[in-house]
């Protein structure tokens, strides 16, 4: 049989490394220590897996996924064998902390060692007119595989202010404290406004991540709209 499509690019990508690109859109991870990857992540696997429905861990967590449109439903991967994730076929890029943290938006988020430590954080200055914004906060020593919608910019924010549209911010470094800001004018909210109401403002040391694409945000009514309420007990 001869075809491009076995072609050794397409081929299994077999390097030895627990998190390793399978290709630009496709992550493959060697099992061992368990591995946490959002639902519905996985397209294939080999060996013998499992897959486990992962528990807030807290009644505080829990709560600010009730409460929030950070609902970030995670299953815990574990066995033996290679499994293969990916979403919307969009890009894969590995980041590994040494001790540190990142902030991401729970939609780019795609898998990481179970080692770490998560949270869901309100962002400072969120509050009800913003529908309330919350990031899930990445810590410790390991791994975490994040999916872009189209191939994004990293930006330093040390050295001037950047303004990024709140949902189209896949990531940050976790020492930068944003606030929300709103580009709104009464005049223009009254001809319908312009599009671009609100925007993280960032300034210091550390960089953000943007995609070249937008996610819609959550309808009123569901759990990114109470989160701008309930969500001040978690700020």
């Amino acid at each position: 049989m001869h075809s491009d499509l076995f072609d050794a690019g397409n081929l299994e990508n077999e390097t030895g490394q627990r998190f390793a690109l399978q290709n630009d859109q496709l992550l493959r991870v060697s099992l061992g220590p368990d591995v946490l990857a959002v639902k519905g992540a996985m397209v294939a696997y080999q060996g013998q897996v499992e897959f486990i429905h992962e528990k807030a861990g807290s009644v505080g967590r829990l709560l600010k996924k009730m409460v929030t449109s950070e609902d970030m439903p995670l299953m815990r991967v574990r066995g033996q064998g290679e499994v293969f994730f990916a979403s919307d076929a969009g890009y894969v890029y590995l980041i590994e902390l040494g001790g540190d943290g990142i902030s991401v938006n729970g939609r780019n988020l795609l898998a990481f060692d179970s080692a770490l430590q998560w949270d869901i954080n309100r962002v400072k200055g969120a509050g009800i007119m913003a529908g309330g914004l919350f990031n899930t906060t990445v810590t410790g020593q390991g791994t975490v595989a994040l999916c872009t919608v189209g191939k994004p910019v990293v930006l330093d924010c040390s050295t001037q202010p950047t303004y990024v549209d709140v949902q189209a911010a896949v990531a940050w470094s976790a020492t930068l404290v944003p606030n929300v800001v709103s580009s709104m004018k009464f005049s223009s909210v009254i001809r319908g406004g312009s599009g671009e109401a609100f925007q993280y403002a960032f300034h210091g040391p550390g960089f953000v991540v943007v995609q070249p694409s937008e996610w819609t945000p959550p309808a009123q009514g569901t759990g990114g709209g109470t989160g701008g309420l309930i969500g001040e007990l978690f700020s």
